[in-house]
């Protein structure tokens, strides 16, 4: 603020008053103690890493001088399976994890040479037939029976199961009867089955069905024996030993017999063999035909127990009809 009062220079100036509240002197501050720091522990000495063993080498597996089966691969496309084994550094004796076109596809049944005959003589009268009769409703009747015998002679492959304990069925059909009884006398005695009572099932095989039979074991064929007889229907139990019937007796590397019987039925007028005596047959091989409808016996040796029940459908080849092992037969129901 400025003051009114004249400037002398020869008096001297008035000290500025600067007295004012007395200032409270701060007090320094007193530094805290640090605690001491907490000792780290020292480090747990790390054992020495225990050395890995160097691999054992695997040897080099010998290759195998089994002969591989041919396939279709081989048949469409020789040196295919070749080709992949030498891309995947192995030999083609070895198994492979994959080839390409293995996998099981459906084929078109084939027809048995016996059959063919039979065809051309009814594609003959369909074709005679059918101009004279205008291809009226007969003539249309003759070309499905044309289709019929075609199919009644069809021979399909078969997968066989192979293995010394069970018997697979030599006939498609129906399984008809399953009963203990006495062997026929041309399967008896010495050489044959016994005189003992054995167990026996048979398959009846309707004019629909596979009349291709098969072996139902493995092994040499001793005896086969041909009984003329009559014609009765091949379902009735009878027909065992008054039908014309074909017998035969295989037997097996370990000495077991295992009979069976073709037995001609009602339109059955011929039984066919495709083997003859003394041969060696493969389990599920093709010994034989019956036209046209027919039924299979088989006699099953001690210790085997059927597999199968009555009014079960069997397929020659591939079903098991029987099997060696303890126990009773099985049981079901029809639904």
């Amino acid at each position: 603020m400025t003051s009114n009062t004249p400037f002398d220079p020869g008096k001297p100036e008035a000290p500025e008053d600067t007295s004012g509240p007395a200032i409270t002197p701060v007090p320094a501050p007193v530094a805290q103690p640090v605690p001491a720091p907490t000792p780290v522990p020292a480090p747990t000495p790390v054992p020495a890493a225990t050395p890995v063993p160097a691999p054992t080498p695997i040897p080099a597996a010998a290759p195998s001088t089994a002969p591989r089966a041919a396939s279709k691969v081989d048949a469409e496309e020789p040196g295919l399976i070749e080709g992949i084994a030498a891309e995947m550094g192995t030999s083609p004796a070895q198994p492979l994890p994959l080839v390409p076109g293995e996998s099981a596809q459906y084929k078109f049944p084939p027809m048995h040479p016996e059959g063919r005959k039979f065809v051309a003589i009814a594609v003959g009268l369909v074709l005679l037939a059918g101009p004279l009769l205008g291809f009226s409703t007969l003539a249309w009747l003759l070309a499905g029976v044309t289709i019929w015998v075609a199919a009644f002679f069809r021979d399909p492959v078969r997968v066989t199961p192979v293995s010394p304990d069970v018997l697979v069925s030599p006939a498609d059909g129906l399984v008809s009867l399953i009963v203990n009884c006495a062997p026929p006398r041309q399967l008896a005695g010495e050489g044959g089955l016994g005189d003992g009572p054995v167990t026996r099932i048979s398959v009846f095989m309707s004019v629909f069905d596979v009349h291709v039979n098969r072996s139902p074991v493995g092994g040499r064929l001793p005896r086969v024996a041909y009984v003329p007889g009559k014609f009765l229907n091949a379902d009735l139990d009878k027909a065992s030993d008054e039908n014309e019937r074909q017998y035969f007796i295989v037997e097996t590397a370990n000495g077991e017999r295992v009979a069976f019987t073709q037995i001609a039925g009602l339109v059955a007028r011929r039984i066919m063999r495709f083997v003859e005596e003394g041969v060696s047959l493969k389990v599920g091989e093709r010994v034989g035909l019956i036209r046209f409808g027919s039924r299979v016996d088989v006699y099953l040796p001690a210790g085997f127990v059927p597999d199968v029940l009555i009014g079960q459908r069997a397929v020659a080849g591939e079903t098991v009809l029987a099997s060696r092992r303890p126990g009773a037969m099985p049981s079901g129901s029809a639904q």
